[in-house]
Formats: structure tokens, sequence, C-alpha cells
């Protein structure tokens, strides 16, 4: 990892939490702790809950780090597991970044209803979460074979050739998914938008298994033909 981007991703990790800790002096003693499914407020608990999330934001950080080590590890030769592994962490730190501070203002507001609010929670975590996958899906052909990142099934780790396949359908695959939740997030909101969002997922995570599969199944009968 450049030391530039180090430093940005501790920063990243790290803010949330600094942040939190300067805000909670001007915070009420209790605030919202918990919406239900119809966007009101159902629990007020203390301020110090909210330190709960940029916790999280560092354990899974360092979770990352990692991780990535792992998959650079995995690579053998070159740095193109450690450059996406980057990537992906910094992109997941804003992401924390930003549902943080979006729950720091709903303290301060004392927000009742999510609805009331201009821009939804989920719009903001799918929003982002879009934006993460756009990025992620131009990176997934760069990966080399690894056990941790990238469309990994049983089936696409067999030889180089079906991983090659595999990443590159599965970088078209998480554009299309960003692009789309980018999209629901932008014009729609509440369940909308957190029906449709989870319905893309999940959609494509069945078509890639499914693809790595079928590729895989190819590379072998092709295999068995030649001489």
């Amino acid at each position: 990892m450049k030391r530039s981007s180090k430093v940005l991703y501790v920063v990243l990790m790290a803010l949330p939490l600094a942040v939190t800790l300067i805000v909670l002096g001007f915070l009420p003693g209790q605030v919202p702790a918990h919406y239900g499914p119809d966007f009101q407020v159902d629990r007020w608990g203390s301020k110090y809950e909210l330190l709960l999330l940029p916790g999280f934001t560092v354990l899974i950080g360092l979770l990352l780090l990692f991780f990535g080590r792992l998959a650079a590890r995995q690579e053998g030769t070159g740095q193109n597991n450690a450059k996406v592994a980057v990537t992906a962490g910094l992109l997941c730190m804003a992401l924390f970044n930003a549902l943080t501070y979006y729950f720091l203002y709903t303290a301060w507001a004392q927000v009742t209803d999510l609805s009331a609010v201009p821009v939804g929670v989920e719009q903001v975590a799918f929003g982002c979460m879009g934006a993460l996958l756009l990025v992620a899906g131009n990176l997934n052909p760069k990966l080399r074979n690894n056990s941790l990142m990238g469309l990994r099934t049983p089936w696409s780790r067999k030889n180089d050739r079906v991983w090659k396949k595999c990443q590159r359908f599965g970088g078209v695959s998480l554009m299309l998914a960003g692009a789309l939740l980018v999209l629901a997030a932008l014009f729609t909101r509440g369940f909308l938008c957190l029906g449709l969002c989870l319905g893309v997922l999940l959609l494509v995570a069945a078509v890639d298994v499914l693809y790595s599969y079928r590729v895989a199944k190819a590379d072998e009968t092709l295999s068995q033909k030649e001489p």
C-alpha cells in the first residue's frame, strides 16, 4: 500500500470515531436509537450508542487490511490484488463515514420520522454501495486468482482461464448492479428503494454463480476433447 493511500485509509477509518466523540458533547442524553419498519423511532437510547457504528468501522477497516494482505500473498507476483484491496477498502470506509454522519444528524436533529428527512438512510447506503460497485466492477478483471476477492465460487477458481472469464463477467455485472443501485437511490426511497436494491443484488449474485458454473463445465468439456 502506498503511503498516501495508507494515510487516507487510516484517516477514513478513524474519522467517524473522532467526529462522534466531538459531537457527543453537543447532543442530548437521549437520542433516537432505532427506527421501525414505518420509519418512525421506536426506541430512544443513550447518545453513547452512537459510538457503536464508528467502532464497527474501525473493526471492519482492520479486517479489510488483513484480508487485503492475504489476497496479495495469494497473487504470488505482481500487485493487482493489493491495489484492488486498497481501493475497495477506501470505498468501504467512505460508506461507513457517510452512514455515521447521517445518524449523527438524525441524533442532533432529534428526528422521529426518517421519511421526513430529505434523504433516506436507504438512499445513502445504497447510493454509496452503488458507487462502490461501479468502481469494484471496473477493477474486477485485474484480480488474480485468490480466495478472498472477486467472483469466487468453487467453479471460478478451477483454473486461470476460468478465473479470468468469470472476473470479466463479474466486473460487468457489478458495474450494472452499481448503476441500478445509484438510480434506485436517486429516484426512489423507502421500501421501494430497499426492495429494488436488494432484488438487484440477489439477481446479480445468482447470475454470477450460474455463469461461473457454466464456464467451468464448458472448460472441463473442452479439456476432455483436447489431445
